[in-house]
């Protein structure tokens, strides 16, 4: 009974972590559509889009012995990234230019979302693929049982 509570354990765990990186996913394509965003609505002076970032933290459960173990991981927060500057640049035509021809361009690069979006779809599908495994693993369980 334990190996079955444990198989499904571990297919909690897959699926919690296949949630986490699409929301993941999700967050990193949304900052790639902004990146050339120079106004988000609702400011009053021209505000470019700031970029987000996911933030994780494990699922735990206790134990009847007292003890903490890990089920998986969750999204604890999505946040603005306020250690990355705006990028300036010159560009007295742009209708949100300043006074000195500045635009202030949204703290999102591209090269760098791509690579973080590569390491999240790969994690997402590893997810899937445990628990294509744990479902495999379940299925012979059950044969063996029966």
């Amino acid at each position: 009974m334990s190996t079955i509570r444990n198989l499904f354990s571990g297919m909690r765990a897959s699926s919690s972590g296949t949630a986490a990186e699409r929301a993941r996913i999700d967050v990193i394509t949304r900052n790639l559509a902004n990146a050339q965003t120079t106004r988000m609505p609702g400011f009053d002076n021209p505000t470019p889009y700031q970029r987000q970032q996911v933030s994780f933290e494990p699922i735990l459960r206790r134990m009847q012995d007292g003890r903490e173990v890990v089920e998986g991981v969750r999204v604890a927060e999505v946040a603005p990234d306020l250690t990355t500057p705006f990028e300036e640049i010159y560009d007295p035509g742009h209708p949100d230019a300043d006074a000195r021809g500045v635009v202030r361009m949204p703290n999102v690069n591209a090269t760098k979302e791509m690579a973080d979006l590569i390491t999240a779809v790969r994690a997402y599908e590893s997810n899937i693929k445990a628990q294509e495994t744990f479902i495999r693993m379940a299925e012979s369980a059950l044969r063996l049982a029966q």
